[in-house]
């Protein structure tokens, strides 16, 4: 078992990493649930967060143009200014025993603040159902970036309008437990 304590500039965030096949239990930061967020993200981060993911794993794509269901994780990051954890649910594909998630904002101009808190701080909380983690997160690059982009854009199909709106390359970041 591995203890890890984040510390940033205001704030303090405690987890436990194991080995997810002990069967043990981890202990997670608490959420916060940003009032900035749409109330529609509010309620699928509640209702992930109040069942373990029973609740919220599966999303419904055509809410957002898509088609189908689409799995969706919590992503916990420390905010590079705040210094507070930020949880998002985000919908991912897996590549391996990795995640990954795509930092897209729907093909704003900037990349959205959960990617910069990253950039700043890679040590990163991860809950998919009720199983919880710490994790690494890096950008994929090259002929890696590629290949799970277009894995992406099969989960969720408006990740490849998003790209053809802005100018900006959209990141495709792997999450690998720790």
């Amino acid at each position: 078992m591995c203890h890890r304590t984040l510390t940033s500039r205001s704030a303090r965030v405690d987890w436990v990493s194991v080995n997810n096949n002990t069967g043990l239990q981890i202990t997670m930061a608490e959420p916060n649930k940003s009032s900035d967020l749409p109330d529609w993200i509010k309620n699928h981060l509640a209702r992930y967060l109040a069942s373990d993911g029973a609740d919220g794993y599966l999303w419904d794509a055509s809410l957002g143009g898509g088609k189908g269901l689409v799995p969706t994780l919590l992503l916990t990051t420390v905010g590079r200014k705040s210094g507070r954890a930020l949880t998002l649910p985000l919908i991912f594909g897996q590549s391996g025993l990795k995640y990954v998630v795509v930092a897209s904002k729907g093909g704003a101009p900037a990349h959205p603040a959960w990617y910069l808190n990253l950039q700043a701080n890679p040590e990163v909380q991860v809950q998919v159902k009720a199983q919880k983690f710490a994790a690494r997160a890096r950008t994929a690059q090259g002929e890696e970036r590629a290949a799970l982009w277009s894995k992406m854009v099969e989960i969720y199909g408006p990740y490849a309008q998003y790209q053809a709106k802005t100018d900006r390359q959209i990141p495709i970041v792997v999450l690998e437990p720790v």
